[in-house]
């Protein structure tokens, strides 16, 4: 019985706490054997006080007690132990993960010379040993081999130390990351093991063997398998897929559940007795989820739960002629439940207050750090393989060096982790690797764009006098010859030509300087003369400037201004080339008759717009990014209008609005016009050059 606790609780937690589960198990066996032989076995069965405890027998040793061999005195004792132990060890897997092992040695001396042996020497006190019985054993209680004596107790004392203690950290998380069980194999196999002890508890029993044993082992075996299939059945239905430790748990709860009335029960019953007995166990574990009671391997409910199904089954289901109680089923009933009730008002209640005050003074439950660390190295200082392999990986987020691999124990499966861990590792040094040399590549190039934008800019600031001075000089004298021209040398062919050359010269140098404020203004090298204007005034003076173009056209060009606009502080220069740029592309793509409107407003959200309209030919939206290309020009119908120019006028202006943190939004619908607003953020509205009406 102890090894099947033993694998079935280390192999439903995780592998950091094994270790101190198993430790646990062994130590709770060894303090259970002595306090139980020192004190336990005394007031279990010994000579009854009134039916409340027993008096004798306490540190006994070989000798006769009394017309008692000790022969008969040393095998009973050997045989009860195993049932102390059982009790004992039931609370280990409940609390496990979490209670610190000096904290569930205490537990371990309380349940086993204290509140065990005095409610078993209320329902078995007479048994085995010629002495009165208790007073539960002597109104007719009836629990064969300790549904309740042996399980429900320990798992009275479970229930309370896990209240006590709280659940795991992170165990009703959302992720739920504390139920994972490490070793199912390793917990199938406990439960193996425990099947068949169960078949030397209740076989043995009857402490004898008789004709009546063969029947009790085959009642014991049916019971569990009908609790396993229920329990499969019932997560299979319930789930899709048949949970692995819920069966297991199925199969021990149908062996709770039979213990008490193995000796009474039938083949038929034994099957509904083990059936019932699972389902009433996986629906308290599903109570304790709902209310956050955590235990680690569902004690409470296959113990405890089972135990007390079990326990009222006796009179339910077993057969009345073989109670020898007298009782009808009904009375029987009633005797059955009053053990139930006391077994839970005694063994919760004394074991909560007494593990409160231990509380008190040795706080149970160990550290967040230490329950993070696991129970293996904070308790006891071991380690596994998968500990080594975490705490390495944990190193390693910590520190963000991940130049050191972890180390592979062979033959396990954490060393497969660890070795695969590895390759990832190598897997991402490779590919770090590749990017330090595209990103060195990357360097170098926009080192060398850097410095060739450097030259572009050493030379358009070099060449900028030297193309500007020239062209200024053939502009001028073009218009002082063509002004000699109209005089007595004037020759009309001469005219013609020289007012080519100053349209020429005018026109380069236009795109000179569009040029060169652009490659300035994308170098970050454009100098903003900022001042605060009056947004009227700028609107009126661009208007002036471009009204003959537009009348020249037959375009109607209008002016809105809102009344008492805020001023802006911009570069004048500038806001006049935007606003240039923007009614110079109007007037070139509105046919004859049309509407260019320049708008000066303030909007919902205080920012100031300028917005310049018009009813031209508009363009497609999928060529609205293409227009904002430096000289890129838009194919259009040359009968409407010729599209000249270089194609800087949107890119310039849209970079001299950057400069100026503001944003451009082009609103066009071919053959219905276009709307270009400019908006100026908060930051550059002032009160003190309010724009008239």
């Amino acid at each position: 019985m102890q090894a099947g606790f033993t694998c079935l609780e280390t192999g439903l937690v995780r592998a950091k706490n094994s270790i101190n589960v198993a430790v646990k198990n062994v130590a709770d066996f060894c303090v259970a054997s002595l306090a139980f032989w020192a004190v336990g076995f005394g007031i279990m069965f010994g000579a009854t006080a009134g039916g409340l405890f027993g008096t004798s027998f306490f540190f006994f040793d070989t000798g006769p007690f009394e017309g008692t061999s000790s022969a008969w005195l040393m095998a009973f004792f050997f045989f009860q132990l195993a049932f102390c132990g059982t009790a004992t060890t039931i609370v280990s897997g409940a609390v496990a993960e979490r209670m610190s092992f000096r904290g569930y040695l205490i537990t371990a001396v309380i349940l086993s010379a204290c509140i065990y042996p005095v409610f078993g020497h209320w329902a078995w006190g007479g048994f085995g040993i010629d002495t009165q019985m208790g007073w539960l054993q002597e109104l007719g209680f009836i629990d064969f081999a300790g549904s309740t004596v042996v399980h429900s107790i320990g798992g009275w004392v479970a229930l309370a130390a896990v209240i006590i203690i709280g659940p795991r950290l992170g165990q009703f998380d959302e992720n739920n990351s504390a139920t994972e069980s490490h070793n199912t194999p390793v917990a199938v196999f406990g439960m193996f093991l425990l099947w068949v002890g169960w078949f030397g508890f209740n076989g043995g029993s009857t402490l004898a063997m008789d004709v009546s044993v063969p029947h009790i082992m085959v009642h014991t075996l049916i019971a569990a398998a009908a609790g396993g299939v229920t329990a499969m059945g019932m997560t299979w239905s319930g789930r899709g897929a048949p949970n692995a430790v819920d069966s297991l748990n199925g199969v021990l709860a149908g062996l709770v559940a039979i213990t008490a009335s193995a000796h009474v029960a039938t083949i038929g019953t034994a099957i509904l007795i083990g059936g019932i007995g699972a389902a009433v166990a996986l629906g308290c574990q599903a109570l304790l989820k709902r209310y956050r009671i955590d235990d680690a391997v569902s004690a409470v409910p296959v113990h405890l739960a089972a135990g007390i199904w079990g326990t009222l089954a006796v009179a339910l289901l077993g057969d009345a002629s073989l109670w020898g109680t007298g009782h009808t089923r009904l009375e029987q009933l009633g005797v059955q439940a009053m053990g139930v009730t006391v077994a839970g008002i005694y063994a919760f209640g004394v074991g909560y207050a007494a593990l409160t005050v231990i509380n008190w003074f040795f706080p149970l439950r160990v550290s967040a750090e230490a329950e993070h660390m696991g129970l293996n190295a904070s308790e006891h200082g071991a380690s596994t393989a998968i500990h080594d392999l975490i705490n390495a990986m944990d190193t390693q987020k910590q520190t963000g060096d991940f130049s050191m691999r972890v180390p592979v124990e062979p033959y396990t499966e954490a060393g497969q982790i660890a070795a695969q861990y590895n390759q990832v590792l190598d897997r991402v040094h490779g590919e770090m690797t590749a990017r330090e040399q595209t990103s060195a590549q990357l360097r170098t190039a926009r080192d060398q764009a850097e410095i060739a934008n450097a030259a572009k800019s050493q030379f358009l600031a070099n060449m900028s006098h030297e193309l500007r001075t020239p062209l200024n000089a053939i502009i001028g004298f073009s218009e002082i010859i063509n002004s000699e021209l109209f005089g007595p040398l004037g020759n009309e062919q001469y005219k013609e030509y020289v007012s080519d050359i100053h349209d020429s010269g005018s026109h380069l140098l236009s795109i000179i300087n569009d040029i060169l404020d652009l490659s300035k203004i994308e170098a970050d090298s454009y100098d903003l003369a900022e001042d605060d204007l009056n947004v009227g005034d700028v609107m009126v003076a661009c208007e002036r400037m471009i009204r003959t173009r537009a009348q020249s056209g037959q375009l109607n060009l209008a002016v809105e201004i809102e009344p008492n606009l805020p001023g802006l502080v911009a570069d004048e220069r500038a806001l006049k080339q935007m606003l240039i740029n923007l009614v110079s592309n109007a007037v070139k793509f509105t046919p004859e008759g049309g509407d260019i409107t320049l708008r000066a407003r303030r909007e919902a959200d205080g920012r100031i717009a300028l917005e310049v309209a018009d009813t031209g030919v508009g363009i497609a939206r999928s060529d609205i990014a293409k227009a904002f290309e430096p000289f890129a020009q838009l194919q259009a119908d040359a009968t409407v209008f010729k599209a000249d120019g270089t194609g800087l006028g949107l890119p310039l202006t849209a970079a001299l609005a950057r400069s100026h943190q503001a944003t451009l939004v082009v609103d066009s619908e071919p053959g219905r016009g276009t709307a270009i607003t400019i908006r100026f953020p908060l930051e550059r509205i002032v009160m003190n050059k309010t724009a008239a009406a």
